[in-house]
């Protein structure tokens, strides 16, 4: 095979007969195959085994049911899949125009580069089959402060979150990958530095259906950008640092009102120990989740070491200041510190910790999850 080209799909039924002939049409000569690694919840897996038989080039079909990592996670798959070397992803919505694939082989052919980017920010490049222009804007804020984040390894990149690219699998670890949602190519390059080469391609209409783009996304790839340039402990550091804005804010807001003090800082608690626990949940521990324990019993081990984590911690503080003559400030900041490497590695090793074979899996969890998952579905920023 010349290319593999690898198609993650989700509910893109009306598009894949026309994607195929179009990819058949622009790599006439070529030898090629297309994959599509399917998570579709309608009856595009059967419009795909349909397309099969009457397709000019081999047509491969992989359907998931256990849909990890979303896009990136199928992406992943369709690599490990593919029969050549050489893999091309693009999306299955036709706003990746399969004409452009003949200009990334031949670019490719050069061997110079380990992988060729369809950019929509360089050349004659264009981003019109964005919605509006609100997209766009998202669009190029999104693209400024990824390559800000990342200057060395994205230096020569103008469009590190397209997701049309075509890289030379062996250059790439997939052990390594974490993929968390539609921003694949990000996670590859972030990993190290690669040889890369770019060409222009116009992002155009959807050929048919409806954008999977969502503020949901928005926010994970915000976890898939932190977690890439920081690491998890930061992003858990995030996390908590939302929490005690939160806390604040609702002390504020219930002894405005004449709740009493005390009564005011244990509901604070609380709730912020909840919605940290949500927070962690999808944007910090997402990619252990599926091999942990059922979500009720995550919920419980965190929710029960949070709340014994303060009850030993403040007493603490009242030691270090009446006995160490520290002031509260310093002996509150201190033991905040340790506490977070505390509640970091518990997490890590207990909360999250894989769960012994054969365990049951709760419908809670697996609805929670088809959820999550409806959230990390392709959309392009």
């Amino acid at each position: 095979m010349d290319v593999s080209i690898i198609v993650p799909t989700y509910n893109e039924a009306p598009n894949v007969a026309e994607l195929v002939r179009r990819a058949s049409a622009a790599l006439e000569g070529r030898r090629a195959e297309i994959i599509f690694v399917d998570d579709s919840t309608d009856d595009t897996p059967d419009v795909i085994r349909e397309v099969t038989k009457s397709a000019v080039l081999p047509v491969r079909l992989i359907h998931r049911d256990e849909k990890i990592g979303g896009l990136g996670g199928a992406v992943v798959e369709g690599m490990r899949a593919a029969e050549s070397d050489a893999c091309l992803v693009m999306d299955g919505d036709l706003q990746h125009p399969p004409e452009k694939i003949p200009e990334l082989l031949d670019r490719f052919a050069r061997s110079d580069v380990d992988i060729v980017v369809a950019s929509r920010y360089v050349g004659g490049g264009t981003a019109h089959g964005l919605a509006d222009r609100t997209r766009v804007l998202v669009s190029k804020v999104s693209t400024a402060v990824t390559k800000a984040m990342f200057p060395v390894k994205l230096r020569d990149v103008t469009d590190p979150m397209t997701g049309f690219f075509l890289v030379d699998r062996r250059t790439i670890d997939l052990e390594t990958l974490k993929p968390r949602g539609f921003k694949i190519l990000l996670e590859i390059l972030a990993r190290k530095v690669f040889r890369v080469a770019e060409v222009p391609f116009d992002f155009g209409d959807r050929h048919a259906g409806e954008s999977k783009a969502s503020f949901l996304q928005g926010m994970h790839f915000l976890a898939q950008l932190a977690a890439l340039r920081f690491g998890k402990m930061s992003l858990f550091a995030v996390v908590g640092g939302f929490g005690a804005v939160a806390n604040i804010l609702i002390v504020w807001a219930l002894t405005a009102v004449g709740v009493n003090y005390i009564v005011a800082a244990v509901i604070a608690a609380e709730v912020t120990i909840i919605g940290n626990f949500l927070l962690i949940e999808h944007f910090v521990f997402h990619d252990m989740r599926h091999a942990a324990s059922g979500v009720w019993s995550r919920f419980a081990k965190s929710f029960a070491f949070n709340n014994a984590e303060a009850v030993i911690r403040i007493p603490i503080v009242a030691l270090m200041v009446s006995s160490g003559h520290i002031s509260a400030v310093l002996a509150t900041a201190i033991t905040l510190v340790v506490a977070f490497f505390v509640r970091f590695v518990f997490h890590s090793l207990v909360v999250y910790a894989p769960r012994k074979a054969g365990a049951h899996t709760s419908a809670v969890r697996e609805v929670l999850e088809e959820i999550d998952e409806q959230a990390m579905q392709p959309g392009e920023i």
